[in-house]
């Protein structure tokens, strides 16, 4: 077990979690729904200000382009918050990438909108580890390292985006082009487990639309001439079931369109996800889908159009990321702190950054729980715990060791 070089111990000694703590709670205070871009707008100056006593250079990056089906089988445009990127050091030999997000899965119209203080040591409220306590950690941890001798030989970019909670679809360009040469990357997402277990392996994630457009007719004159799309819709779904399997789920979750029961319905909308264990499942099952679709189209005399795919490719664990976690081990254990990790069934940035072949770990977040549920909580002592254990981390990642 190595211990903290003097260094290190000024570095963890930089970490005040008062400001911290404050910052949760202001951040928090403002709803940053996805959708909600007034709000995203709100959140992004305030982080702009605040990476901005960084040295580098912050920018609001606009959102890529991104389509929805709606439910009447259009595709229409989406409009995204922008990014927040800071570069230190770009001309660096040797550069990090360190990853959050600002918007929350509450809309403005939700009720949990504040927060409250459930005992003397957790916070519950919108947001609170999922994730802005995780930008708070940043921030301190990139604060403290700052000090250190090895910041200079070293560069990083930072991204805070805004869409991370519907899949990062307009940020996903921007996380590809600032992971590229990257030596590493950390993802402040909440701990996996209340005791600060990380996330290993992760599977893929895949949403898709798959719209079918039939024909209208009389239910009672002619409904031969007819050809039934919430039918067609229904085979679908069963069809996808039988998909999934041991390396890879398939959960259809919504079936609009549909008409008065006196017609036969002629567009139906089939909405589900996937989550691939492997690369060749996320393979299997794009190749299964044509097949599928095919079929549904002739035993029903419809045609389809697919919308979405796999917006997150799985994240097995490579030697380059087992390197990286058990040097997170290993910072921890100095600091006095036992880390462990296991894999995931939830998706996240870390995916994209996995599969741009840089090693991540991408839960160095808050210890908290009840993410996505108005039961969400952050351990307050854990803002200092993890900005401390970042701070580490990246002084060993700069090449200096104790």
């Amino acid at each position: 077990m190595s211990e903290l070089s003097p260094i290190e111990r000024d570095l963890v000694a930089r970490i005040d979690p008062a400001p911290m703590l404050d910052q949760v709670l202001a951040w928090s205070a403002i709803n940053t729904g996805t959708r909600n871009l007034d709000g995203l707008a709100q959140q992004a100056d305030l982080l702009a200000r605040a990476f901005g006593a960084l040295p580098g250079t912050v920018t609001l990056e606009e959102a890529a382009p991104v389509e929805a089906v709606t439910g009447d089988g259009r595709s229409v445009a989406i409009a995204h918050g922008r990014h927040l990127v800071l570069r230190v050091r770009p001309q660096a030999n040797r550069r990090f990438l360190l990853t959050g997000h600002m918007d929350t899965v509450f809309p403005p119209d939700h009720p949990f909108q504040t927060t409250r203080w459930l005992d003397a040591e957790t916070l519950n409220g919108p947001g609170v580890a999922d994730m802005k306590g995780g930008i708070a950690i940043i921030l301190a941890a990139l604060t403290a390292f700052e000090a250190s001798p090895a910041a200079a030989g070293v560069g990083y970019d930072v991204l805070i985006n805004a869409d991370e909670e519907t899949g990062s679809l307009s940020s996903a360009p921007l996380i590809a082009r600032l992971a590229n040469g990257k030596a590493a990357a950390l993802t402040f997402e909440p701990a996996a487990l209340p005791d600060g277990t990380l996330a290993g392996a992760r599977p893929g994630s895949g949403n898709y639309s798959v719209v079918i457009h039939g024909k209208s007719a009389h239910a009672g004159r002619n409904p031969q001439d007819g050809r039934n799309a919430i039918v067609a819709a229904a085979h679908l779904v069963l069809a996808l079931t039988e998909l999934a399997g041991s390396d890879i789920s398939v959960n259809p979750a919504k079936i609009d369109g549909g008409s008065a029961n006196n017609v036969v319905p002629d567009l139906a909308i089939v909405r589900f996800n996937i989550r691939p264990r492997e690369t060749g499942a996320a393979a299997r099952f794009a190749a299964a889908m044509p097949v599928v679709l095919a079929r549904i189209e002739g035993d029903h005399g419809v045609h389809t159009h697919v919308h979405g795919g796999l917006s997150r490719p799985p994240k097995p664990l490579s030697e380059a990321a087992e390197r990286l976690f058990h040097l997170v081990r290993e910072c921890g254990a100095a600091l006095g702190q036992t880390i462990g990790w296991q894999a995931s069934g939830g998706v996240c940035d870390g995916n994209n950054i996995a599969a741009c072949g840089v090693p991540v770990v991408d839960t160095m977040g808050v210890r908290g729980g009840a993410i996505h549920s108005s039961d969400e909580f952050c351990i307050v002592p854990s803002l200092a715990e993890r900005a401390r254990l970042a701070a580490v981390v990246l002084h060993r990642l700069s090449g200096e060791q104790p």
